[in-house]
């Protein structure tokens, strides 16, 4: 099973580039670490309200990002809101989206090669290999905006965390969008942390 970061990470890559959608930078901090937040409270070690996020267990889950996470949750003495957490985590985004580039080309998924650019810059693009797992996060929440289904609570995350930072600009024609705007703020407040990453 692939966690939220590696799911949002799909839904951003071009499948025949291996390049990742041009998208505000913060957003994309803000919705890989809404997407570790939301792996960690399935995982039942963390819970939140409307005023906090609190530590439940601090043990390790075996996944780099999410256990950065943790530990960076576990070391902390007072209780703070979950966009106190969202701030701090998206510092670490950078390190949270290459955590989820490796899982995917150590699953089998992607792979990582190079491109040079004028000869001189090189930069990495990721073929997607297995492009049934892609389709299968795409097609899956295609389902859910474009019905009246009871989703399931691991696509109300992906929905919030696409939403908030602006994957369905990318993936979407501008009247599929307008159509699924109704739905897609419905799934939205389903869920608090989602909500913290659209704010």
């Amino acid at each position: 099973m692939l966690r939220f970061p590696e799911e949002v990470v799909l839904l951003l890559l071009d499948e025949e580039s291996g390049k990742m959608a041009k998208i505000n930078d913060w957003s994309l901090r803000y919705a890989l670490a809404g997407a570790v937040l939301m792996d960690l409270a399935l995982e039942d070690r963390i819970d939140s309200d409307l005023e906090s996020l609190f530590l439940v267990s601090p043990e390790p889950l075996d996944h780099p990002s999410l256990d950065l996470a943790l530990g960076i949750i576990a070391e902390e003495k007072e209780e703070h809101d979950v966009r106190y957490w969202l701030e701090r985590l998206a510092v670490h985004a950078d390190e949270i989206r290459e955590n989820a580039l490796a899982v995917l080309v150590e699953k089998g998924i992607l792979e990582q090669s190079e491109e040079l650019f004028l000869w001189v810059f090189r930069s990495r693009v990721y073929p997607v290999i297995d492009g049934s797992v892609e389709q299968e996060v795409k097609l899956r929440i295609m389902e859910v905006l474009f019905s009246d289904n009871i989703p399931d609570p691991r696509d109300v995350v992906i929905i919030s965390l696409a939403d908030a930072c602006g994957i369905f600009s990318a993936i979407l024609s501008e009247r599929e969008l307008e159509h699924s705007r109704p739905r897609i703020d419905q799934v939205r407040r389903l869920d608090l942390i989602g909500q913290a990453v659209s704010k």
